[in-house]
């Protein structure tokens, strides 16, 4: 689906987001919440309270990009509360990401149940 570089930092927002909120909302968030530069080609990934959808906030040097994803059925895999108390952010590495895009249950390592191929 998505290929990501290696060396690409990608910010987990742990808090659920309003899926409402679009480029300059997710900036907000990503700027003043998490504490980060979004301007700074990293990824910043937001759910939803039901863990339903995602939207993947994104600058590539010339622009924004919002990416969003709502599944159909079943849920993302998202840090509980005991990953929730380290901070509001958490680092992922690309492959976590493609995993956790993919159904993939971070914590188990195993295929979410409403995942089939």
């Amino acid at each position: 689906m998505f290929n990501f570089s290696s060396s690409l930092r990608i910010y987990l927002c742990v808090q659920p987001a309003d899926m409402r909120k679009a480029f300059n909302g997710l900036y907000a968030i990503a700027k003043h919440e998490l504490n980060h530069d979004p301007m700074d080609g990293s990824l910043f990934l937001f759910t939803n309270k039901r863990h339903d959808r995602i939207k993947i906030l994104y600058w590539d040097g010339t622009g924004f990009w919002v990416l969003a994803k709502r599944l159909e059925k079943g849920t993302f895999w998202w840090p509980g509360k005991v990953e929730a108390d380290r901070g509001a952010v958490v680092d992922m590495k690309p492959e976590a990401l493609a995993m956790l895009l993919n159904g993939i249950d971070l914590k188990d390592g195993s295929l979410r149940a409403w995942f089939q191929r």
